[in-house]
């Protein structure tokens, strides 16, 4: 059921423009990367994820859309590989370019997953997307979900920051994401964080990795 505006934009033509435009391979999306930040989306999970020994575990994505980065995940060797996705375009896109990755329609306010059944839980440009109003929700499951790790790539900014969005206004938001997490769950601990500016502009997104301490 489409509950707010930012969902009902994402159902419409809006939302399937937006997978039509950002549909990537590996390659493709590794190059989208280094043309934006210098480095490659491979070499970003690798300075976070190498080590932590999750290529065999339990990884979903919140907002997976067509799975450019579970594609990227799995090409990197990670096995056991889930998304969630509200529109349902980007879900058969998906299916159509996926291989082995469990990818099913649900919202980021209600994962139809039980407590701690995922080894991580992250998102790459979804958080963003959620108004500030709903986040609390978001987070709550995305922390209910995730047995140790958190991951996230957003947008960054010290305080929540309105962005106009393709020409239209409550739909993109930047702010302290980590702050966030770590304000409403005492028990996250943050093992690393990297701010990447844009190569083009004064704009800085930040790759994080928080982990529920024992």
């Amino acid at each position: 059921m489409v509950s707010n505006f930012q969902e009902s934009t994402w159902l419409g033509q809006f939302g399937k423009d937006y997978t039509d435009r950002c549909t990537f391979d590996p390659d493709q999306l590794n190059n989208l990367y280094i043309r934006e930040f210098g480095i490659s989306r491979f070499d970003m999970n690798s300075r976070f994820l190498s080590g932590l020994g999750l290529e065999d575990k339990r990884i979903l994505e919140v907002g997976c859309n067509v799975g450019n980065q579970l594609r990227l995940l799995q090409k990197m060797g990670y096995k056991n590989l889930y998304g969630i996705e509200l529109q349902e375009y980007a879900i058969q896109k998906a299916k159509s370019l996926t291989s082995g990755i469990n990818i099913i329609k649900a919202t980021a306010d209600d994962i139809p997953f039980k407590d701690n059944y995922f080894d991580m839980v992250f998102t790459s440009g979804v958080l963003i997307h959620i108004a500030p109003d709903n986040i609390d929700m978001v987070l709550d499951e995305i922390y209910r979900c995730s047995k140790e790790f958190i991951w996230g790539f957003e947008y960054y900014a010290d305080e929540y920051t309105e962005v106009n969005y393709r020409g239209n206004s409550d739909l993109l938001w930047k702010t302290n994401f980590v702050k966030l997490y770590m304000d409403r769950f005492p028990d996250l601990e943050l093992i690393k964080e990297e701010k990447y500016k844009y190569l083009y502009n004064d704009n800085v997104d930040s790759m994080f990795l928080l982990r529920k301490k024992k």
